[in-house]
């Protein structure tokens, strides 16, 4: 995997534990990626300025700034990165808390090294970095349009910032327009991995969608009772 403009991958390891950030550094790099670590939160702040990472794997339990408030500042700032936690927190509202923060991936350590790598490469190919062979990257629903090439989401001409995870939960669901979709078939879609509670995780990416594709315009999203979920028009 490469990066659009043909550059190898980046990724930003924040880690207080140097043995793990190291390890997964090492994988990376074997792999052909470009690699930065950090050991405080502080650091990776200043690195994802620096450094302009793809992806990020950040630990909840830093030594300075706690890892929901590194993500929290960087997507206040517009930051959009994918950003893995990895984390010796495995309790449920853990996790919810971790991707209600605009996390887009949870990884409860000990872990799977195999599955780390895995997941970021799933996390790169979902953010649109790597190069598409789609020949039109524009996907349109009414007034709504998404662009797989340059990440951007508009309604009526007015540009919307979303996430990575927003972003997946998005183009599916422009892709099957006025199509209703179960949870499950979003969760095997946009979330590849094994969450416990993750029907909640769909309503609530729903909902977070809804915020910024509906809000003060007619409805695009449609709950639809005991089925799922749909899009279409607004004026259809």
């Amino acid at each position: 995997m490469l990066r659009a403009d043909g550059g190898k991958l980046r990724a930003l390891i924040t880690d207080d534990e140097d043995s793990i950030s190291q390890l997964i550094a090492m994988a990376l790099r074997y792999e052909g990626w470009d690699v930065r670590t950090s050991a405080t939160g502080q650091g990776a702040l200043d690195a994802m300025r620096e450094f302009a990472p793809d992806v990020a794997v950040l630990d909840i339990m830093l030594p300075d700034i706690d890892g929901m408030q590194v993500l929290s500042r960087l997507r206040s700032q517009g930051v959009t990165v994918p950003v893995l936690f990895l984390t010796a927190l495995d309790s449920v509202d853990d996790r919810i808390n971790g991707l209600t923060a605009g996390g887009d991936d949870y990884v409860v350590k000990p872990f799977s090294l195999e599955e780390l790598i895995a997941r970021l490469r799933g996390l790169v190919r979902r953010s649109q970095i790597t190069q598409s062979a789609a020949p039109d990257p524009v996907i349109r629903v009414g007034d709504l349009t998404l662009n797989e090439d340059s990440y951007e989401v508009e309604r009526g001409g007015e540009a919307i910032d979303v996430t990575s995870t927003e972003f997946e939960l998005l183009r599916y669901l422009m892709r099957n327009p006025r199509r209703v979709l179960s949870k499950a078939q979003i969760l095997d879609r946009v979330w590849t991995y094994d969450f416990t509670g993750k029907p909640a995780v769909v309503e609530l990416y729903i909902s977070y969608l809804r915020k910024k594709i509906d809000a003060g315009r007619t409805p695009m999203i449609h709950t639809v009772r005991g089925a799922g979920y749909m899009l279409k028009a607004a004026d259809v």
